[in-house]
């Protein structure tokens, strides 16, 4: 035992540990953010896009929110709250990223600080974009627009593409 623990009597070394142990171990305690992640929409642009939604996009859809909303939660970047009570109100917007003022009014029930909109722009199959907006819930200003060209119309280049607007868009500047 080193001289310096030797002369700390045993309560005083207990606190110590105590203080090692569970002082310098916790990070932050302020919570994260509350946040709501929307579904991502589509916008196509394409030629094939007018012969209405594939299946398949549609599933990636779903897959990059579900992804958003996971990576966020899971990094403690953002409490994520359940975009399911407000659905029907989404349903009846044409597109959240192009709204005037609809933003906050969806969010508003669901007490979150900021919202996440996010919508993949395809070009062709060759040439996507996927896009994530962070607005600030309660007066929908945007406050972070984040974009990534992916080439390939398929589930590894659409969250290729999310990926790294996660790591370095949001993530490094949290």
């Amino acid at each position: 035992m080193s001289k310096f623990l030797r002369c700390i009597p045993i309560k005083g070394l207990a606190a110590f540990a105590m203080i090692a142990i569970f002082g310098f171990s916790t990070s932050d305690l302020s919570a994260a953010p509350r946040a709501v992640v929307f579904n991502f929409e589509l916008i196509d642009d394409s030629v094939e896009g007018q012969s209405g939604q594939r299946e398949d996009e549609q599933k990636r859809l779903s897959l990059l929110g579900d992804y958003l909303r996971d990576t966020l939660a899971n990094k403690g970047l953002y409490e994520i709250v359940d975009v399911a009570p407000v659905l029907e109100a989404v349903s009846k917007v044409r597109a959240l990223h192009s709204c005037n003022g609809c933003v906050e009014q969806i969010a508003a029930p669901l007490n979150v600080e900021v919202a996440f909109i996010g919508y993949v722009q395809k070009v062709s199959n060759l040439i996507l974009n996927v896009n994530v907006e962070i607005r600030d819930a309660k007066t929908g200003q945007r406050l972070k627009v984040m974009s990534a060209d992916v080439r390939g119309n398929n589930d590894q280049s659409w969250l290729r593409g999310l990926k790294f607007i996660i790591e370095n868009r949001i993530v490094e500047q949290k």
